[in-house]
């Protein structure tokens, strides 16, 4: 089967935005390479390896690939999608100087090839992610596992809001926690938060896509018992006592790796759904909206007690009070 590829040359802080363009717009699947030049340091904190050589793409630039079956009018594509893109700088988000570029490609060359490059990588002291077509052997009893199968919608987990995230829960899950994850994507985090110790998650998305992956990979990582995916949002549970979402709300952690811009829609929401000294997790911010989301997490009533940052990706660890 042949496949539309549609290239968009941006920056790096307008790759979610974008994505998620593509994706409304009917995208198969969608590839974000970021920058990787030969100046740009590599985390090796905890031993990873790195197959792939460092690209030439330009410092806080990507490259952004969407596919479209064979179909598809790609001028009235790109005529969609082009004014969502020129309008993100009303966002304060810049976008750079975006450059398009087309092709046709067969199903082979983008839908499976990309495997090759998705090794298991350790992310932190106790949490490794692994494809399920890896081979890996624990290097110690206290490495906890994520198997993962992404599929061409998401991730494969090692974007730096997702390791934000998940170190952050590492060091604030204790054990017995119920928490919700706010859209849960792959369901990565969920799933990774139960292996720290958290009793019980409830993982929401309002992608249906989304929804069905992180079912899958629920079920591939055996946690039927403790995690709940739910095709909705937060403001939808908020309140409800309903046992079927597997948690009793108010819960003692929220975690939403999203877009900055989404994320300052639903704070009051996160501070009512967590119970008293409850801790919120928050990562997807890129640098330039640092103060706005910690004003917007100050004035709901949240103590922020940490800001992590990778790259130009930065999370915050925040406290209700």
């Amino acid at each position: 089967m042949l496949w539309h590829e549609l290239t968009i040359h941006t920056t790096e802080e307008a790759v979610e935005m974008i994505s998620n363009f593509l994706h409304e717009a009917g995208a198969g699947g969608v590839s974000i390479e970021e920058s990787g030049t030969l100046n740009k340091k590599r985390d090796t904190t905890y031993g990873e390896l790195y197959d792939v050589p460092l690209n030439d793409i330009p410092e806080g630039f990507a490259v952004i690939k969407g596919y479209y079956s064979e179909g598809t009018d790609m001028v009235a594509l790109q005529a969609e999608v082009n004014p969502r893109i020129e309008e993100l700088s009303e966002f304060g988000i810049d976008a750079g100087e975006i450059r398009y570029e087309t092709r046709t490609v067969d199903e082979n060359d983008w839908a499976t090839a990309w495997k090759q490059y998705f090794k298991p990588v350790r992310i932190s002291d106790r949490l490794t992610i692994k494809p399920t077509w890896e081979e890996y052997t624990p290097e110690s009893p206290d490495e906890k596992i994520i198997e993962l199968d992404p599929g061409m919608a998401f991730g494969t987990g090692t974007h730096p809001t997702t390791t934000l995230c998940l170190r952050t829960l590492e060091k604030v899950i204790q054990g017995g926690e119920e928490m919700i994850d706010v859209g849960t994507g792959s369901g990565i985090l969920s799933i990774g938060a139960v292996h720290l110790g958290a009793k019980h998650v409830l993982a929401l998305d309002l992608d249906p896509v989304a929804v069905t992956s992180a079912i899958e990979n629920v079920e591939l990582n055996k946690m039927q018992q403790q995690i709940t995916v739910k095709e909705s949002d937060l403001l939808s549970v908020l309140g409800s006592q309903d046992p079927a979402l597997g948690v009793k709300l108010p819960v003692k952690i929220i975690v939403a790796n999203i877009l900055a811009e989404i994320i300052l829609l639903f704070v009051d929401d996160v501070y009512k759904a967590l119970e008293s000294g409850g801790i919120y997790i928050v990562s997807g911010i890129w640098k330039n909206k640092e103060q706005v989301v910690h004003d917007a997490l100050v004035a709901s009533g949240f103590e922020v007690r940490a800001i992590e940052r990778e790259e130009d990706w930065l999370a915050f660890e925040a406290r209700k009070r």
